[in-house]
């Protein structure tokens, strides 16, 4: 979709709408929301509702963030630890690996 096109209550209309779909633990919405409005947000020529889709591209932007940085830390922890874990680590695994005791 070419955002040129589009009339700025519906700019505004669709960042506010991919902003709070991020909510429902979809952060990749957020990151989405963050790179697909940016140039609207930080470049293009100033109007009106211009003030609160940067808001929103900021706040999608270190939402998807935190989530990426929480999500890393998950599976970097969950990776070296398994096995120390023992038999938690087994019940919470989809696939348990084989080879390791």
């Amino acid at each position: 979709m070419d955002l040129a096109k589009i009339p700025n209550e519906k700019k505004l209309y669709l960042c506010k709408w991919y902003f709070r779909a991020g909510f429902i633990l979809l952060p990749f919405v957020w990151a989405v929301n963050a790179v697909w409005f940016a140039k609207e947000a930080f470049v293009a020529p100033e109007y009106e509702e211009q003030k609160q889709i940067k808001r929103y591209v900021i706040f999608s932007a270190v939402g998807a963030a935190v989530w990426s940085a929480a999500l890393i830390a998950w599976i970097i922890t969950f990776q070296t630890q398994r096995t120390a874990w023992g038999e938690f680590a087994d019940y919470i695994s989809f696939i348990i690996p084989t080879g390791i005791p």
